[in-house]
């Protein structure tokens, strides 16, 4: 799968309640909004990936891909994520990297910095829920579920 379909996932399990409210933080339509969490889930990824490069995060990199590839789906979207247990790890690393992501977009963008940081902080939560998903549905069709797999293609820098 590609980087544009994971985007897609992200996108889907975001929901439209939420863009609108992204879009509102961003003062655009829906369209600009897109555009941000598009921008924001490649950022995402990429941090992810070099993480997962380097020594230092690696093993807490690992560990949280393992903690969402054996966990079971969210039965319904980013509403459950409250109890879903897989968000742990995965919810710890993604929010470490929100910020170096989120400065990234900004600076590329020229949108405010602490508004970008609020929308990323809105996705990482549906980040999880997204990842969590593909890796049930990766390990229901019998493959594997390394970060590559999860992430899907290569990401934009």
């Amino acid at each position: 799968m590609s980087e544009s379909s994971f985007q897609d996932e992200v996108l889907t399990e975001l929901g439209d309640d939420r863009l609108q409210e992204i879009a509102g933080l961003l003062g655009t339509d829906a369209g600009g909004a897109q555009e941000l969490v598009g921008s924001s889930v490649a950022e995402l990824s990429g941090e992810l990936r070099q993480a997962a490069a380097e020594p230092a995060s690696a093993d807490e990199v690992r560990a949280a891909v393992d903690e969402v590839t054996s966990a079971e789906p969210p039965l319904q979207g980013v509403a459950t994520l409250g109890g879903l247990a897989a968000g742990g790890l995965m919810a710890g690393v993604l929010a470490k990297l929100a910020r170096p992501a989120a400065t990234a977009v900004a600076k590329r963008t020229g949108l405010p910095p602490a508004t970008v940081n609020r929308a990323v902080d809105i996705l990482v939560p549906v980040v999880v829920a997204a990842l969590t998903k593909r890796a049930a549905a990766k390990k229901a069709g019998g493959s594997g579920g390394g970060l590559g797999d999860l992430l899907g293609g290569g990401a934009k820098k």
